[in-house]
Parts: C-alpha cells; sequence; structure tokens
C-alpha cells in the first residue's frame, strides 16, 4: 500500500501558528535538503502567503515563489487558491484570475489546489479552467464543514460535481481540525465509490484529533495527506509528518519519505520556532489542544490572528467571548464554512460585537457584499432580520458574481503606472492596491538609493 504525504511548513503550517510571518531567509538554506525528503508536494505559495510578503515580510511574492524553485527541482510545488478570490477577499474579474493562475504556474507552481469558501462551485470554474490550460494539476476541494445543513451526500456530490468539471483530485479540506476519524473515514470510503480520482485530505490539530483522523483517512483509501515538520505541527498546525510516517509505514504503507532527512529538516525548524516564541509572534495558545473547536470551528490560521487582533488591541480577555459568538453569527448568515474569506468575515463581526457590546451596531463591509450576494450562495438561508436590517429593500444577487465585473488588467495597469515593471507588479496591484503599491514605492526608492550610492562611490 502507498500514501504520498505534502509537506505543509512553508505555507499552512506557519500561517496556521505565526500567521505567516516567516520570511524566505528563514527557510532558504534548507530548500534542497527539503526536495531530499521524498515528499509527494511542498505546499509554500498562495493562502495568506501572498498578502504577507507584501504587508509585513517586504517581499515580492513572485520573486518568492521563483527562488523556492529554483531551490527544489525534484518536489511538486503546491498552492492554495481560493478560486473567484484568488488570494484576497474579494472577488476578481475573469481576466485578472486567467492571469494570476497563468503566471503562478510559470513561476513554478505543479498543483494548485482550488476552493470557493461557500463551496459554491459556480465561482471556482474559471481557475479550474484556466489551471487546467496552464499544464497544472488541479486539485479540487470541498471545505468540510458540519451544521444542520451539510451532509455526506452533499459532499459526494459536490465531489462528482469536481470530477465533472475536470480536476485531478479531490481534496477534502477540514480547515478547524473537526472532521472526526470516523466521519473522514465515512467521506473517504464514499468518495472512493462515487469517483475515480485520487483523494487528498487535509485537516489540523486543533481539536487533537488530526493524526487520528489521517490514520483513519489512510484506512478509507486516502492517496495524499498534509502533515507539518514535527517542531511546526500540531495545535492549529497540521499533525506531525514524522509520526504519520512511523504509522503509517509501522502499519505496511509506504510513504518514500527518508526519515533521516525529515530529522535534518526538523532539527533546522527548531531555533527558527524558537525565534518566534521568544518574539511573541507564536502564542502559545495556538500550540494548545481544544475540543471547543468542535463547536465554534474556527481555522488555524483565523485563530492565530484573533489572538495576534485581540492582543493588539489588549482586548486577549475577551477572546472566549469572541470564539462564542463565531457560531452564532455563523448561524446568521446561512452556516458558511469557516474558512478564508468566510472566515475573517465572521471572526470580525464577532469580534465588532462583542467589543461593541451590541450585536451588528458596526457591520464590516464585506458581511454588507456577502449578504448582496457578492460572494455567491450561502449554503443555508440566512437570517431575514438581518438581511433587512443591512441592505434594506436591496435585492441580493443571484448569478455568478464575476459575471457582473469588468475585465480589471489594464484598469490596473493604468492605475499603478510606472511602479509596475512586470505583468506579475500589476497583479499584486490587483490583488492589493494598497499594500502592493507602498510595496513597489519602497522598492523603488531602495533601488534609487542604492544608484545614488553606488555613484557617489565612482
Amino acid at each position: 500500500m502507498k500514501i504520498k504525504i505534502t509537506e505543509t511548513v512553508l505555507r499552512d503550517g506557519q500561517q496556521s501558528l505565526m500567521a505567516t510571518r516567516m520570511p524566505i531567509e528563514d527557510f532558504l538554506p534548507v530548500l534542497e535538503k527539503m526536495d531530499q525528503a521524498g515528499y509527494y508536494s511542498m505546499e509554500c505559495w498562495g493562502g495568506a502567503t501572498f498578502d504577507s510578503c507584501l504587508r509585513y515580510l517586504d517581499e515580492d511574492p513572485w520573486q518568492r515563489l521563483r527562488t523556492i524553485r529554483k531551490h527544489v527541482k525534484n518536489t511538486k510545488l503546491q498552492m492554495l487558491l481560493r478560486g473567484q478570490n484568488l488570494l484576497g477577499y474579494k472577488h476578481y474579474p475573469d481576466d485578472i484570475v486567467r492571469a494570476f493562475v497563468r503566471k503562478s504556474v510559470e513561476c513554478g507552481i505543479d498543483i494548485i489546489r482550488i476552493f470557493d469558501a461557500l463551496n459554491d462551485l459556480r465561482n471556482i470554474e474559471v481557475a479550474v479552467d484556466e489551471a487546467i490550460k496552464a499544464g497544472a494539476h488541479v486539485s479540487g476541494t470541498l471545505c468540510y464543514t458540519t451544521s444542520p445543513i451539510h451532509s455526506l451526500d452533499m459532499f459526494v456530490d459536490l465531489g462528482k460535481q469536481l470530477e465533472k468539471m475536470g480536476c485531478h483530485s479531490i481534496c477534502i479540506k477540514d480547515m478547524a481540525g473537526i472532521m472526526s476519524p470516523k466521519e473522514a473515514y465515512d467521506l473517504v470510503s464514499a468518495l472512493k465509490q462515487n469517483v475515480k480520482l485520487p483523494i487528498v485530505v487535509h485537516t489540523h490539530g486543533t481539536t487533537g484529533m488530526g493524526s487520528m483522523t489521517l490514520l483513519k483517512a489512510a484506512e478509507a483509501g486516502a492517496d495524499v495527506i498534509d502533515c507539518a515538520i514535527a517542531c511546526l505541527s500540531g495545535g492549529t498546525s497540521q499533525p506531525p509528518t514524522e509520526t504519520m510516517h512511523y504509522v503509517l509505514e509501522e502499519m505496511g504503507w509506504e510513504t518514500g519519505l527518508d526519515k533521516n532527512v525529515l530529522k535534518e529538516i526538523n532539527d533546522f525548524f527548531k531555533p527558527v520556532r524558537d525565534s518566534f516564541i521568544k518574539s511573541g509572534m507564536l502564542n502559545p495558545i495556538v500550540m494548545g489542544t481544544d475540543p471547543d473547536a468542535l463547536n465554534y470551528q474556527v481555522p488555524g490560521g483565523m485563530l492565530s490572528n484573533l489572538v495576534a487582533q485581540l492582543t493588539a488591541q489588549n482586548k486577549l480577555d475577551r477572546f472566549q467571548e469572541v470564539l462564542e459568538e463565531v457560531p452564532r453569527v455563523r448561524k446568521d448568515l446561512g452556516y458558511p464554512p469557516l474558512v478564508t474569506p468566510s472566515s475573517q468575515m465572521v471572526g470580525v463581526q464577532a469580534t465588532n460585537n462583542v467589543l461593541a457590546g451590541e450585536r451588528y451596531k458596526m457591520v464590516s463591509k464585506e458581511i454588507k457584499a456577502y449578504l448582496r450576494g457578492e460572494y455567491g450562495k450561502a449554503p443555508g438561508q440566512v437570517d431575514e432580520d438581518l438581511r433587512k436590517k443591512v441592505l434594506g429593500d436591496e435585492q441580493p444577487v443571484t448569478c455568478r458574481f464575476a459575471d457582473l465585473l469588468e475585465p480589471g488588467f489594464e484598469k490596473y495597469k493604468a492605475e499603478i503606472g510606472d511602479l509596475a515593471r512586470t505583468e506579475e507588479d500589476v497583479l499584486s496591484y490587483a490583488a492589493f492596491p494598497q499594500v502592493a503599491e507602498a510595496f513597489l514605492e519602497r522598492r523603488k526608492e531602495r533601488e534609487e538609493r542604492a544608484v545614488k550610492y553606488s555613484i557617489e562611490e565612482m
């Protein structure tokens, strides 16, 4: 029996534990060693890495990807893409989506895991189509959640639709670690009976079930599982790579991993982890196990961000109240799965409700857009009183929202002007206008200073 393992430490592992603050110099020296480990793939891009590079790390995310590709020659590079949301928090025009997908593959991505936060598959059609055209492996994604309206049959039906779309594999994305071992076994088994594609399983250690969930998924026939190197595993991250390798090999599976290389990788990352603990960026809260997450369903990246946001406002003592408000907001919004961007929207609204002392006294522009239908069709019934309070008599959109958007590339290119030297620069600006513009300004200033100093030294 064979099962493959994807290593997440460069993306979701560090995103879930320290809000994606790991600069490339922290892992550049170990990339070639990671390339020797025997991983199925290395998830290294997408998700929040793009935003974080521009906003916090002063890195060009495209250059980061090209650099990783230069050092990783044998292992597939993988990214996470939010369908029509790309790596941002709103829907983008189709021409931007196609250009972004195409450029991601050109810069080194082999596998694109594509999802929609509401499981509204209309919102991934364009990204899937362009990824296939670009020659990438497309992993169509089911955002796993539990609610009064989500069922095994619903997820199996979504899997069938992903297969019809032309996806090359199906990923079960359990972003909050709430999928029990039994639920994993049942869902993987059902998908195996109804579709012919390989099944990938992604979970987190948040509730303490992660390793057991992956083991039962393997027993049901999962083809690939996501893990994180031991010192940056567990808690809101993924189950540990070495532990899963050991257990699976002992039970008769072949993972293809080299345990000696895994030890070298883990030894490299230990001081990196310790530096984040020392700086306070890696909060012990996210390293723990919290079965209450079965109720509030907060995913790892959202949890670390909530802790960071409340700490910045000196309101971390309200953390538990915010967590308790999350499922109430989620119910009001028709039970969206809590994954970016819906997780951030629900988290911010829950925080606003708690800190304001009144529910929906302040409503974010993202929640207003959600209620207008700009993110797609809610899985369940939205609370009508809330919709009326926010929208009044305005009728929500029922079509695919991107169908209402004009092509955007030329507009963004004109707006950013000479600051953008490449197509990648324009796409960065399209994804995060203010953040990217500030980054491109800093880049220009650095280059002008370098030229000045060079002339002075002549």
